[in-house]
């Protein structure tokens, strides 16, 4: 303007120029005014839109926090977890700041206010039911917290009623605002261009501005205020995950797929917007099935897609219904669905949002109730097949004995209904009524009772003895509910009881009959075998003694002492044979059974049978000892056995025969022993005959000598061992006897100091003089016996031979010669030798002299009877020389060694 009045212009121009410029200038200082005010007044407006979005947000929160509180509370009904609780009393205190904020938005806004107050208050019941709901589900589980819960959902349809209501008017005020600055903007930019046009072609420039600054302002708030919606929208719907919010346009296309609607249905926003409708992701065939549920209750036609989920809502009516999601996988999750149709201004459609909750936790917790449920009644329906079930009669009674329950069994046991039975005393149904209220007292003090007999009383006068058996039961808080009893009818066994009563009388009787018969029998056989061996004792003694006269005995001689001892030992074989099988058959032959070398047996076996072979020239072949083999067995059985079988093989063998011994494992706990021999063998009908006793399977009229009880006692034997005993053979070839004991390992040998070995050299030890003339005291009645040990004595220079008759006579000399051993008979008059031993080990002046025994009595059972007395050593008659001189002379060197002890101890005594 300065330039334009320095300008060579007229005044009246100039003023002309001046006049327009300065109603420019009071038209652009109006034009700022009005700005100026229009610029406030979008200030004011912006400023009530945020408030406005801030009401929104709250109220979002609110529907928020007090559903995630609903859902804590709902896992803690499920986990029973304490924390769940502590998150949920946090979200009820967000909850109620949530109130508090917006209540201060409200302020002044009577309308807004009035509904806000509303909410809250049904807020309040809200959490008032989930806080009964909790104390409910605690008090009583899933169903007594099941009205509080359904009393919530009602609560929380109307609260999300109330919030989309007032949201509703929260819109519609907002396009009435927007309108209302859309016609004043309008009546400014047309006062505005108005002035500019007076104005003229001086402020060309300055219009322009203006119009350009309207025009964008204008253009920048028109654009701002479907933004501003539309991010408050999408902050409230997509701050939200708990909720899968989709939203359509009316078409049904989506055109929002908040973060909770991802993370339910695992695909993201891009991969639904513009492409896929809601029915696309939902149960096809609940779709379809929807459709038809709708179609016949709104009597229209209804096709299945997109219009059968959003019918009821496109009309209006509130529809929230269960729906089945498909998420991207492929997986299904049960879903609450509530749909609401989006309008515009003029109430048109433009669109829909479905507001889904995963219904999972609902869905599993009436799927667990119903499971529960039905489990429950399977378990009553169990319990109670197993009371009907039971053969005892069943009942259970209050504490003061009246009957609550019975079985079937009860019913008959008494022959009452159960409606008769229950609520009844039970003593009422026992002859004894006094002993059925103990037993119940005895049940209440001590909690059971097994075994009390008691009789129960049918109601037609039947009597039926029973075995009362009862305990207490209680309920879930260890409160005491009464007595569960059980009424077992032992009438059967009662009867059985008394029969077998009388049958262990009578049983006891026959088992001390057969005692008293077996112990005949034992006294009988050891009679026998004394009365037996006595006689055979003086015949081989003093044929031994003919045998090695000096001089010897003439060829003729020789042969009738050889004809002796051969039938001597044979008749004493056969007694002890005989002797053995009635011992076996009787249960009386004690077997010690330990670990032992089965290869040192054989050995043994060796050296004692040989020389019975090397007569008919019979070649042996025993196993080599390069391997050990060892069983479980009696040492002394095991060498019967073999002894037996080798003696056999030899005695049927032919001449210049062979037989084989062989050992091996049978299996890796078994070992067997094959006797072969080359005889002339045995057919199938002998072979049956085998074990039999006294049958020698025609060998009756053979040469050889035999009882036919050998290989019976040998089986028996191996048998007692836990073995077996087989045969297998072939006529004319031989046959081959086997045995098969239980495999052992080697026994570890305890470890002793070295002994000095004692000679046996009989003119060593008996004839040396250096131990001068020693004395043997001899006890025996039969005169027959004192001779033959006279002459077996009279052998040794350096022995001398005193005897007495009887125990007493024995006693005293012993007292009086100390003899340096004593050889006593068993069977004595006046007092045994049993007694007479005692007495000697009594008395300190004989107690260290070493009795031997010599007696008839060789029966297993009188040895180990002898050792256990204490003898020094057992021998059994007839006499075998060497055995007895070698006994003698372990005696002596025995005695020389206690009598050396003895007097360092005297001497020792005298130095003190």
């Amino acid at each position: 303007m300065i330039d334009i009045l320095k300008m060579n212009l007229s005044p009246n121009f100039k003023r002309k120029t001046l006049l327009a410029f300065e109603i420019c200038m009071l038209l652009l200082l109006l034009s700022g005014v009005i700005a100026w005010n229009n610029a406030r007044l979008s200030s004011v407006s912006i400023k009530e839109f945020e408030q406005v979005h801030q009401l929104t947000l709250g109220l979002e929160n609110l529907r928020s926090h007090i559903d995630k509180a609903e859902n804590r509370q709902w896992a803690y009904f499920l986990t029973q977890e304490p924390s769940l609780l502590q998150q949920r009393d946090v979200l009820l205190q967000e909850l109620t700041q949530d109130r508090t904020n917006l209540q201060n938005l409200v302020l002044g806004k009577t309308a807004m206010q009035a509904d806000i107050d509303n909410i809250n208050s049904i807020v309040e019941q809200r959490v008032s039911t989930l806080i009964d709901s909790e104390k409910a589900f605690k008090a009583g589980g899933f169903a007594n917290a099941a009205p509080k819960f359904n009393k919530g959902l009602e609560l929380a349809s109307d609260i999300r009623r109330l919030v989309l209501g007032l949201e509703r008017q929260i819109q519609d005020d907002l396009h009435q605002q927007q309108s209302e600055e859309l016609a004043r903007l309008t009546q400014i930019a047309f006062v505005i261009i108005s002035l500019l046009i007076v104005t003229g072609l001086l402020s060309a420039w300055i219009q322009r501005s203006i119009h350009h600054r309207l025009v964008e302002e204008y253009t920048l708030h028109e654009q701002q205020l479907p933004l501003l919606k539309k991010g408050a929208l999408q902050d409230a719907i997509f701050n939200s995950t708990n909720f899968s919010s989709i939203a359509t346009d009316a078409q049904g296309v989506i055109q929002i797929f908040n973060v909770g609607a991802e993370r339910m249905l695992g695909y993201t926003a891009l991969d639904v917007l513009d492409k896929i409708s809601p029915a696309d992701i939902s149960d096809p065939q609940e779709v379809i099935q929807r459709a038809e549920e709708l179609s016949a209750e709104m009597g229209t036609t209804i096709l299945p897609g997109f219009e059968a989920l959003v019918y009821k809502a496109s009309r209006g009516i509130e529809d929230i219904y269960d729906l089945t999601y498909v998420r991207k996988d492929g997986t299904r999750f049960p879903a609450n669905v509530s749909v609401t149709a989006l309008r515009d201004v003029e109430r048109k459609v433009i669109g829909y949002l479905l507001i889904g909750i995963d219904n999972s936790a609902r869905k599993q917790v009436e799927a667990t109730q119903a499971i529960t449920d039905q489990r429950l009644r399977d378990l009553q329906f169990y319990t109670r097949s197993l009371i009907e079930s039971n053969i005892d009669a069943l009942m259970t009674t209050d504490p003061d004995g009246l009957i609550s329950d019975v079985n079937q069994q009860m019913e008959r046991l008494t022959g009452c209904t159960r409606e008769e039975l229950i609520g009844s005393p039970c003593k009422n149904y026992f002859t004894e009524p006094e002993r059925a209220e103990t037993a119940i007292a005895r049940v209440m003090q001590e909690g059971k009772v097994t075994n009390f007999e008691l009789t129960a009383q049918a109601k037609d006068g039947k009597k039926t003895v029973v075995s009362y058996n009862a305990t207490t039961f209680y309920d879930r808080e260890r409160n005491l509910q009464g007595v569960f009893a059980a009424a077992r009818d032992v009438t059967e066994r009662k009867q059985s009881e008394l029969a077998l009563q009388v049958t262990n009388v009578e049983l006891n009787l026959a088992i001390a009959t057969a005692e008293k018969a077996n112990l005949a029998k034992s006294e009988f056989l050891s009679s026998m075998s004394h009365e037996l061996r006595t006689p055979l004792n003086a015949i081989l003694g003093f044929a031994q003694l003919m045998a090695s006269e000096t001089p010897a005995p003439s060829c003729a001689q020789k042969q009738s002492i050889d004809q002796i001892l051969q039938a001597g030992w044979y008749l004493l074989k056969l007694i002890n044979e005989i002797l053995d099988l009635a011992m076996i058959e009787s249960g009386r032959v004690t077997i010690s059974q330990e670990a032992m070398s089965l290869t040192e047996v054989l050995q043994d076996c060796q050296a004692m049978i040989e020389p019975q072979a090397q007569k008919r020239n019979i070649s042996m072949q025993f196993p080599k000892l390069d391997q050990m083999f060892y069983v479980h067995a009696d040492r002394m059985r095991v060498k019967q056995v073999m002894i037996n079988l080798l003696s056999n093989a030899i005695k049927y063998n032919r001449d210049n025969g062979k037989v084989f011994i062989e050992c091996q494992l049978a299996s890796k706990s078994r070992i067997r022993v094959n006797v072969t021999d080359t005889g002339a063998g045995l057919n199938s009908k002998q072979l049956q005959q085998l074990f039999q006793p006294f049958n020698r399977l025609g060998q009756e009229t053979s040469s050889e000598e035999g009882t036919g009880i050998g290989l019976v006692v040998t089986k028996q034997l191996v048998e007692l061992m836990g073995g077996e005993i087989g045969v297998e053979s072939q006529v004319g070839v031989g046959s081959v006897f086997w045995i098969e004991l239980n495999a052992s390992a080697m026994p570890k040998l305890p470890h002793f100091e070295s002994i000095l070995p004692i000679c046996e050299d009989e003119d060593k030890q008996l004839g040396s003089p250096d131990l001068g003339k020693r004395t043997l005291l001899y006890v025996e009645d039969n005169p027959a016996n004192l001779a033959l040990v006279e002459q077996l004595v009279a052998r040794c220079p350096d022995l001398r031979l005193i005897s007495a008759i009887d125990g007493h006579l024995g006693i005293q000399m012993a007292r009086v010669y100390k003899p340096d051993v004593i050889l006593m008979d068993i069977n004595l008059p006046g007092i045994s030798g049993f007694g007479a031993l005692k007495i000697l080990q009594n008395d300190p002046a004989t107690q260290h002299i070493p009795v031997m025994a010599l007696s008839a009595n060789a029966m297993p059972r009188d040895i180990e009877n002898g050792q256990q007395a204490g003898f020094y050593r057992y021998l059994t008659k007839p006499i075998k020389v060497d055995e007895f001189m070698n006994a003698l002379n372990q005696a002596l060197e025995h005695a020389t060694t206690s009598s050396s002890n003895a007097s360092v101890i005297r001497s020792g005594d005298k130095s003190h």
